[in-house]
């Protein structure tokens, strides 16, 4: 079992910087996969970035260059940090992670204002 909590999330203008965090906890000591999905109002939830325990990342097309993702094994957290914003970029975030299933966590809000 896994538990997931993000912090990090708020009001940005366009073009500015935010950085998330993700702080797993539970019974488990190892987590295959870590990331962030998105979703924004009417839109399906995606994909945004995931990194293995041997530290591969994957981003979504829309993102690379902007944002980074990068882990603590150790403590089991996963990070984001998201660089020159775009308005479409708005969206609830959720942190999630792999391991015998997948587990998300409740979302933190990302507005980014023109």
């Amino acid at each position: 079992q896994v538990q997931l909590v993000e912090s990090g999330g708020g009001l940005v203008q366009a073009g500015g910087s935010l950085s998330l965090s993700c702080a797993a906890s539970g019974s488990v000591f190892s987590i295959n996969n870590m990331g962030w999905f998105r979703q924004a109002p009417g839109k399906q939830r995606e994909l945004v970035a995931e990194m293995t325990s041997g530290g591969n990342s994957n981003y979504a097309g829309s993102v690379k260059g902007r944002f980074t993702i990068s882990r603590d094994n150790a403590k089991k957290m996963v990070f984001l940090q998201m660089n020159s914003l775009k308005p479409e970029d708005t969206a609830v975030y959720y942190c999630y992670a792999r391991v015998r299933g997948d587990y998300w966590g409740q979302g933190t809000q990302v507005t980014v204002s023109s």
